[in-house]
């Protein structure tokens, strides 16, 4: 098998169907899979084998979906990172990936250039149009590889110490487009669209894979904007939309004269990467008359998780229950499931567990638990499955004994019909160890009064729970893929800049 192998099988059977369109261009899947062997017959010319790691750094593109179909078919392993990497961080993916050759975006060709002189990496450079380089050999293509073969390494974010390479396999691939298409109910017509990086595991397999599992249509955007992905939406007749939290917060109030009669083909929306809160999903639904399904995956699994389900309601909070193909438990520390209510560790087992974190057996050992793996994800379930992701364990914040989860807290201030964005923290205390802290941005033209904000916190939390330090800043920092990142937010900043609300009735 190969994981493209699904791609060519249509560009056989149906090859004027449209597979991929950006702006006004558009590819069938004939002319998709012509352009991908004739970069494949480029890489098999330089002596790529299959198996050896090339590196692809590129944003958001025709040419990202066309090279990466090229290296999987020839049996290669796709090391797909962050195009906006630095040349240390490049340096680093290409020695621990022990990387063949880089193909790198025009635009980030100088900073790839001097990780690939520093490692002795061959590097070509990837222009717009790059596709275009007319017919390849005759190739057998897909090349035929084993289920458990790695087909590509995403690089974890490296939070708690350097990147690890999290190795995805072919069979892993296959798996998460047969589930994530399952679960939309997608066929071949459907017409998807995305603003999402396809570096990135929710891009590149839960949306990129999976529309091409079932020969739908494809529709990239780059650079994303609220208003640029709604407009891509009605123009295109999108039947489906996946992003992240983020980019439905930022279309929900996007200055557009769409509405929901535009976006009437709209059926599914999909979002990861982070909690979608209900309020934004609720707001989008009666705006635009679409249901967004929140999911939840890791890049260890491959993007596939839980997710909410069509035919039913979402659970506040809730990211839904596990996926077909999947199981999801809450665990103690010692690996056993808690009781429905209580809190643990969100552990999933399935098809699309990686194989392992790349060369490092130890850290391997430390999230597998026979078929299961440890997410590092604070959360609960109930009796009927559903999961709620309460926290990262390195997020959860103990104030004065008190166990207290950011998420929860968030869930509520995202209903404040004044603020856009937050992220609710822990900061050092003297007293209590931890104190908890909101960092909050605001719509457009709306002021907040932060006394007023804990009092109204004060009626929808218990005591310990609502933050006594409130931040106001213009933007929170965000990764590639519109996520925000606590991390980035400096705890000292905000104890030094934030504004301490204390009130007489206040609960330590």
């Amino acid at each position: 098998m190969n994981a493209v192998d699904r791609l060519w099988d249509h560009a056989r059977n149906a090859p004027d169907s449209i597979a991929l369109r950006v702006g006004d261009q558009s590819w069938t899947y004939a002319q998709v899979r012509d352009l991908a062997t004739a970069w494949a017959d480029r890489l098999v010319r330089a002596e790529v084998q299959p198996g050896d790691r090339v590196l692809l750094v590129a944003p958001t593109s025709q040419e990202f979906a066309v090279v990466h179909q090229a290296i999987l078919a020839v049996g290669a392993v796709g090391v797909t990172v962050n195009s906006a990497s630095t040349a240390v961080e490049l340096e680093y993916f290409l020695t621990d990936a022990e990387c063949s050759l880089a193909i790198a975006w025009h635009e980030t060709a100088e900073v790839a250039r001097r990780a690939a002189e520093a490692t002795g990496v061959e590097l070509w450079t990837l222009e717009a149009g790059d596709i275009e380089m007319g017919p390849g050999a005759d190739l057998d293509l897909p090349r035929a590889r084993e289920t458990d073969d790695t087909a590509v390494l995403l690089y974890t974010s490296g939070t708690t110490g350097k990147p690890k390479g999290a190795e995805l396999t072919h069979g892993n691939l296959a798996a998460c487009a047969e589930i994530v298409s399952g679960t939309l109910g997608s066929d071949s017509s459907d017409r998807v669209g995305t603003a999402l990086p396809l570096f990135h595991v929710f891009g590149q397999v839960c949306v990129m894979m999976a529309t091409f599992h079932v020969g739908a249509s494809l529709s990239l955007l780059r650079p994303f904007s609220g208003e640029a992905l709604l407009r891509m939406a009605a123009a295109h007749q999108l039947t489906v939309l996946a992003g992240v939290p983020t980019m439905w917060n930022a279309m929900l109030h996007a200055d557009v004269e769409l509405s929901r009669d535009d976006l009437a083909s709209l059926t599914h929306a999909l979002s990861g990467g982070a909690a979608l809160p209900l309020a934004v999903a609720d707001a989008f639904r009666e705006r635009f008359g679409c249901r967004v399904l929140d999911g939840y995956g890791l890049s260890e699994t491959t993007g596939a998780g839980t997710s909410a389900k069509l035919s039913v309601r979402r659970k506040e909070g809730s990211v839904g229950p596990a996926l077909s193909q999947m199981k999801a438990c809450v665990v103690d520390p010692e690996g056993n499931p808690v009781a429905p209510g209580e809190r643990g560790e969100v552990a999933l087992a399935g098809p699309v567990i990686m194989k392992g974190y790349w060369r490092r057996p130890e850290a391997t050992a430390e999230v597998m638990r026979g078929e299961w793996f440890l997410t590092g994800d604070i959360g609960k379930q109930d009796e009927d499955g559903d999961i709620w992701i309460l926290d990262r364990k390195k997020d959860l914040v103990i104030r004065g004994g008190y166990n207290v989860y950011p998420r929860e807290i968030e869930e509520v201030l995202y209903t404040h019909p004044d603020l856009r964005e937050v992220a609710v923290i822990g900061v050092p205390d003297d007293r209590l160890g931890e104190e908890v802290a909101a960092v909050f941005a605001t719509h457009p033209g709306r002021e907040v009064d932060t006394a007023q904000l804990r009092a109204w916190l004060e009626e929808r939390l218990a005591g310990y729970k609502v933050p006594r330090i409130y931040q106001e800043v213009r933007e929170l920092p965000k990764g590639s893929t519109g996520k925000i990142l606590k991390r980035q937010l400096d705890r000292g900043t905000v104890l030094d800049q934030g504004v301490k609300v204390t009130r007489e009735r206040s609960v330590s």
